[in-house]
């Protein structure tokens, strides 16, 4: 279902029907992308459970809010690199790997 699938930019809110967790699982994974996600359940254990499978950068627990401390960027066509937060400073360094320095 094209709804469930597209990074769709904008205030919209689909709900799908799903048959159990597993498949409510797949159905948020089934997508080529990844910026963010929204699990909400009234036993918070079993929502961060559930987060841990999400194929997303961020994932919003029980309506919570984002955080600038936190890293934004997204999974699979969502983009690679991070922004906010100390992750985002990565994206300025220049990393260098020396090999035979200790000898």
């Amino acid at each position: 279902m094209s709804i469930a699938q597209d990074e769709i930019f904008g205030p919209v809110l689909s709900i799908l029907p799903y048959r159990d967790e597993e498949d409510a699982i797949r159905i948020a994974n089934d997508t080529v992308y990844g910026l963010s996600s929204y699990v909400t359940s009234g036993n918070l254990e079993r929502a961060r459970q559930v987060a841990r499978r999400i194929r997303a950068n961020m994932v919003h627990l029980n309506g919570s809010r984002g955080d600038i401390a936190a890293p934004f960027g997204g999974y699979k066509q969502s983009g690679n690199g991070r922004e906010w937060g100390p992750f985002g400073f990565g994206e300025f360094l220049e990393t260098k790997a020396m090999f035979g320095y200790l000898a």
